[in-house]
């Protein structure tokens, strides 16, 4: 590592483009290990879940209740209401048994029924977007401010074949407004999360850390 780009992640300058470059990986391949995320107080728990333009959203696990306040304050900032079921982030439907869904051994798996450990999700913000590649309307394109895949309402036609194409099933159809929704990286469920569960490390911060787990 040169000199160069050194002073520039101490001094502060490093962008998540930037950062990416230095580490030489693309979105779609970006990692951040346990150890990096033990630097910032994580526990085993947390996981890394979407690269956003200001950083990192970390999820912990073991300060997820479940409370779903997220999908409210979602739904209240981004369309008007409280409807859960349009949430961009998503909690209530794996509020039961975790992501993967009801399993013969349940009692062990994620969720209320399980090990009541949790399992928020929001869009992965992909480098290459399925739900945008497969949009017969091209309504989902790059926000030019924040580079975030953004429906325009004008040109969806609630089709739902952003939905099928998502190997998350993360964009939703609302059905009063028959338009998709999707995550717009605005940062509102971590502000509303009562217990911290849901936090955003810059990219200056994890560049550092990435920096001296090099060492």
């Amino acid at each position: 590592m040169s000199k160069d780009l050194v002073k520039k992640v101490f001094d502060k300058e490093t962008t998540r483009r930037e950062f990416l470059k230095l580490t030489g990986k693309g979105i779609a391949g970006f990692a951040v290990t346990s150890s990096i995320l033990s630097m910032f107080g994580f526990g085993e728990e947390a996981m890394a879940a979407t690269a956003l333009p200001e950083g990192l959203l970390v999820v912990d696990r073991s300060k997820c209740t479940g409370c779903q306040r997220c999908e409210i304050t979602c739904t209240l900032q981004n369309d008007g209401k409280i409807q859960p079921f349009i949430s961009r982030i998503k909690v209530s439907e794996n509020y039961n048994f975790g992501t993967s869904g009801p399993k013969m051994n349940y009692q062990y798996e994620d969720g209320q029924m399980g090990n009541l450990k949790m399992a928020p999700v929001t869009c992965k913000q992909c480098r290459e977007p399925f739900c945008a590649n497969a949009c017969p309307k091209n309504a989902i394109v790059a926000d030019p401010n924040t580079g975030a895949r953004v429906v325009v309402k004008d040109k969806c036609v609630g089709c739902g074949t952003c939905a099928e194409a998502c190997p998350w099933s993360l964009p939703t159809i609302d059905p009063e407004t028959n338009k998709a929704t999707k995550c717009v990286t605005c940062g509102a469920c971590v502000k509303a999360c009562p217990t911290k569960a849901l936090s955003i490390i810059s990219w200056e911060d994890i560049s550092k850390a990435h920096f001296f787990s090099k060492r």
